[in-house]
């Protein structure tokens, strides 16, 4: 059954000009775009996308690198997306991620790895209704 799930290419990744690598690997996976953009988050922005994490020490941290540069946000829909897309983006820890990962290819550290993905289908109706209106989808 085709789900939908969120994908961030986060702000280390569109600096060093890796969205279109990113992407073909997305669709190159069989996961299809259904809905995508560029957007530059302010710290209040991030602060509500990550609020699942305040508590953690690495909150504020999190929230400043989101907001450091522009973010390309997308849904990614196929049969068992949210899953087939955690196994393409790899451990956050680059050092632990498999070969032929996102993570493994483009991370540069634990805290710069490249790459968001919802981690629960709950998660991902969630992230997707924070960036993009039913209108914005397509497929």
């Amino acid at each position: 059954m085709a789900e939908r799930t969120l994908c961030i290419i986060k702000p280390d990744a569109v600096e060093r000009n890796l969205t279109g690598a990113v992407l073909k690997m997305v669709q190159e996976s069989g996961l299809k775009v259904v809905g995508i953009k560029m957007l530059q988050m302010s710290e209040q922005q991030a602060g509500g996308f990550y609020a699942v994490h305040k508590a953690r020490p690495f909150f504020e941290d999190l929230c400043r690198f989101m907001c450091s540069g522009p973010i390309v946000v997308a849904v990614l829909e196929a049969d068992n997306a949210v899953k087939r897309y955690r196994d393409l983006m790899g451990a956050t820890n680059p050092a632990n991620a498999a070969e032929g990962t996102i993570r493994k290819a483009y991370a540069q550290n634990i805290e710069r790895n490249s790459v968001h993905g919802s981690d629960s289908l709950e998660n991902a109706a969630i992230e997707i209704a924070y960036f993009f209106s039913n209108l914005e989808l397509v497929g």
